[in-house]
């Protein structure tokens, strides 16, 4: 073969090579009883018109590449987002490793988190045994102030019990009594990666506040309370405490994962940094209110911040773009007595500015997204702001309320008249979608590349580039560590869609005396 020690060479190109190029395809011819070319490319032209679409529409019990992942994932990353806490699954060894491979592809970070291994005896017998040996060695090895505990499917399905079977733990001495474990029941088969990081966080917040409430004053510590969800661009962390700090606002951020994930390469390797302390979480009762940052996924927590708590949420939506950042701004400046400054102001006015000189070529484009439901909304309200026209808007894991409060967001821009809102679909629907009402651009994670090449395999003209943002990103690198909230993270996406749109542009008039008449430079 021509891989050899003194020249290795990646899987591209070196599968292009002609060697290899001939055992794949005996492997094809000989093995995979692959049909003719012809018919594939006949069901393949088949699957991108309107009849395959409705067809594809009436799907029932089957889901292709759902756009979303399992609660456990949530509940991992809530769990590293307290200081020296280890995520703990209580499941098979497989699910953590798809759950350590997830994050690990997507922030280029070692990711720390483990399991009690469940095998096929504890599925038939219960996993009451694996859980004792689990916390035991969990604690010993890894030195963790606090282990987060979570499910999978198979402890779900059996029924496992995890506050007995923590209880049981501890009273038969296999941690001390007094040490910290919360828990959430995350069954994968239901709900979606962003419920799990609620029911981890609600766990978390039960633990520590629940039975301690009597002392506790609303407003009292004096800070304001910011529950994230489930994020996964570490500069929106960084942009929500600068604008806190310059507004000279207390604040305590519950659930921050910002500086585990994002560890330097200074030759020490940190399986805990940063985090939110528990003494942050005791205190948090006192705060003068809670803040919800995406508040769609929060359901449980908004629950118990209300009626254990005691704190009236305010009524936000995620603060992404010009209208929902200042509406969270005057929030705070309201709760808190402290004024917006002027650097928010100035932020304000470069945005408002970048929005000015861009509108042009950003005005009338079509998109389709995808994602989560805060960030979709999001998204979608930024959009109608630059003078876009999100036409498919599609959110797995989305309710039928959510998609009413869409629905009357585009309602209410003249830019929204001709956008469709679809919520438990996936994007083998989004696929059938691009194809038969072609939009200009997809925005969306990484799993998008895959409609993009099937666009352009039809022909280019019908090719619907892919702009990347959202979870998860796994092709490209350090994404996660930009902004999409606030006023610096309209700024990092509106500039990532005009550039992209002003790319798309080149592309398409780069034939010599043919179409490059368009004279960019000058302009």
């Amino acid at each position: 073969m021509s891989q050899q020690v003194d020249n290795i060479k990646a899987s591209y190109p070196l599968f292009l090579d002609e060697d290899y190029k001939d055992m794949l395809a005996k492997k094809r011819d000989g093995f995979e009883e692959k049909h003719p070319q012809e018919k594939i490319d006949e069901v393949f032209q088949w699957t991108t018109t309107e009849e395959y679409k409705e067809l594809n529409f009436q799907r029932e019990a089957l889901t292709i590449n759902p756009a979303k992942a399992c609660q456990p994932l949530g509940a991992v990353l809530c769990a590293l987002g307290f200081e020296k806490t280890m995520p703990y699954v209580h499941g098979s060894q497989g699910c953590v490793a798809y759950f350590r491979s997830y994050f690990n592809r997507h922030f280029r970070e070692p990711v720390s988190c483990v399991s009690d291994s469940m095998t096929e005896d504890a599925a038939v017998f219960g996993g009451q045994q694996n859980m004792k040996d689990g916390l035991q060695n969990c604690k010993a090895t890894y030195k963790p102030d606090m282990i987060a505990v979570s499910t999978t499917c198979m402890a779900e399905v059996i029924g496992d019990d995890l506050n007995a079977f923590i209880n049981n733990s501890k009273k038969e001495g296999f941690i001390p009594d007094e040490y910290p474990v919360p828990f959430a029941h995350t069954p994968s088969f239901v709900g979606s990666h962003v419920t799990g990081w609620d029911n981890m966080f609600e766990g978390i917040a039960r633990y520590f506040t629940v039975k301690s409430m009597d002392d506790k004053v609303v407003g009292s510590n004096g800070k304001l309370n910011i529950v994230p969800g489930f994020e996964t661009y570490l500069g929106n962390f960084r942009v929500i405490k600068r604008m806190l700090s310059e507004m000279g606002v207390g604040y305590s951020l519950l659930s921050d994962p910002e500086e585990v994930l994002d560890t330097p390469a200074d030759g020490q390797f940190r399986m805990y940094a940063g985090g939110t302390t528990q003494e942050e979480m005791k205190d948090a009762p006192n705060a003068l209110s809670t803040v919800l940052l995406q508040p769609w996924q929060l359901e449980k927590t908004k629950k118990l911040v209300e009626g254990t708590w005691k704190h009236e949420v305010p009524k936000l939506n995620i603060p992404m773009g010009l209208d929902w950042t200042d509406e969270f701004l005057m929030k705070v400046s309201e709760i808190s007595g402290q004024p917006i400054p002027a650097s928010l102001t100035k932020e304000r006015g470069r945005l408002v500015d970048m929005m000015t000189d861009s509108h042009t070529w950003l005005h009338g484009k079509r998109f389709a997204l995808w994602g989560d439901p805060d960030f979709v909304m999001g998204m979608v309200k930024f959009l109608l702001e630059l003078g876009c026209e999100p036409v498919h808007i599609l959110c797995n894991n989305g309710s039928k309320r959510w998609k009413k409060a869409v629905d009357a967001i585009l309602e209410a821009s003249p830019y929204g008249k001709n956008a469709t809102v679809y919520v438990g679909k996936d994007l083998w629907h989004l696929r059938s979608l691009v194809f038969t009402d072609k939009p200009d651009f997809m925005i969306g994670n990484s799993y998008g590349k895959f409609i993009q090449r099937d666009t352009l395999h039809k022909g280019k003209e019908f090719e619907v580039p892919l702009i990347r943002i959202g979870f998860p990103i796994f092709d490209r690198h350090h994404l996660h560590r930009q902004t999409t909230m606030g006023y610096e993270g309209a700024m990092q996406i509106l500039t990532t869609l005009v550039n992209s749109i002003l790319e798309r542009l080149d592309e398409e008039t780069r034939g010599m005396q043919a179409t490059d008449y368009n004279h960019d430079l000058v302009r």
